[in-house]
């Protein structure tokens, strides 16, 4: 009797586990079907005859796309091949180096588009489908998880902060091609390979989204520099009843020369707030380098060691 219960619980078991794996596979076939249309290879020719290649996400049906800013790096144009054949001259619109971001416009109507999504509700474990054109080959789908949040990425001198980090397989030429959620939403343009099993996506949400909308307006956005590398970090129990926050922006990196540099901030700080606001992750620091801090004085409360030390910093133009 107690080998059939056995028995009986463990076919119960892999019919859960096929029911499991078929909707899986479901889940995936339904997004790839969806974004293998809106998603474009690119061919890029640069300056001193270098060629390229990488992704590119169809962001309107008349001719918005949207790639990494490094893809595009160097070129003013290049061609982008749809998943239906058409292939279609494109031209740069604008490119934005430090969040790695370029939109491009080409000639073609009538194309297929992505959903958008908000990667500001992403959570670590989710699902996610990675589409793009690795080594050439056009349309591959690869599939992960979420698996972390908020990472920094150097990119060209510079830091992209913000990003997410999957293990969607990503391989040279994923560059600007796109991340989605289960219900095929735009959540990403995936930006690089950090190692195996160590993808990155720059996170489309709301602040990327009015980005956009300055490159496709004026070609280029105008931002200010503070040169500091850094993540969330909580705040010990002892500190936090004190300050009255849980957490500070944890300061990993100084870049050499920059006016955080300048302003003597450490990579051992924590910056707990600006100009009196608190600043408790690294989406808060970026949306305060917009234009008008460029030569402002910004004062920094900042926890170094046991003390908490006050700092003023004078943003530069980021070049």
């Amino acid at each position: 009797m107690t080998g059939v219960l056995d028995d009986t619980e463990r076919n119960d078991t892999e019919r859960t586990d096929a029911e499991a794996l078929d909707a899986y596979s479901e889940t995936v076939v339904t997004v790839a079907e969806r974004v293998v249309p809106s998603v474009a290879a690119l061919g890029v020719a640069a300056a001193g005859g270098r060629q390229g290649a990488g992704s590119a996400v169809v962001l309107t049906a008349d001719g918005y796309l949207l790639t990494s800013a490094h893809v595009v790096a160097g070129a003013r144009r290049g061609t982008a091949t749809f998943a239906d054949g058409r292939e279609s001259e494109f031209d740069l619109v604008g490119r934005d180096p430090l969040s790695d971001l370029a939109v491009l416009r080409v000639g073609a109507g009538n194309l297929s588009h992505v959903e958008l999504g908000d990667a500001d509700q992403l959570k670590v474990g989710q699902l996610v489908v990675a589409v793009g054109n690795p080594h050439g080959f056009a349309g591959s789908v690869t599939a992960g998880v979420v698996s972390a949040l908020g990472r920094a990425l150097p990119s060209g001198g510079r830091i992209v902060e913000n990003v997410i980090q999957t293990d969607a397989a990503l391989n040279p030429g994923n560059s600007g091609g796109a991340l989605v959620d289960s219900r095929a939403r735009l959540v990403g343009v995936n930006t690089a390979l950090a190692g195996v099993g160590l993808g990155l996506a720059v996170p489309v949400n709301q602040t990327t989204l009015e980005l956009v909308g300055t490159l496709i307006r004026e070609g280029r956005v105008i931002r200010a520099y503070l040169g500091v590398v850094g993540g969330s970090r909580p705040l010990s129990p002892r500190r936090v009843d004190e300050l009255g926050q849980g957490r500070g922006i944890g300061v990993n990196e100084v870049a050499q020369g920059s006016p955080a540099e300048r302003a003597g901030l450490l990579p051992t700080d924590t910056i707990l707030t600006m100009d009196g606001s608190p600043t408790e992750d690294v989406g808060e620091l970026q949306r305060a380098m917009h234009a008008g801090a460029i030569g402002r004085i910004i004062h920094l409360r900042v926890l170094r060691g046991d003390r908490v030390v006050d700092v003023d910093v004078v943003p530069t133009e980021l070049t």
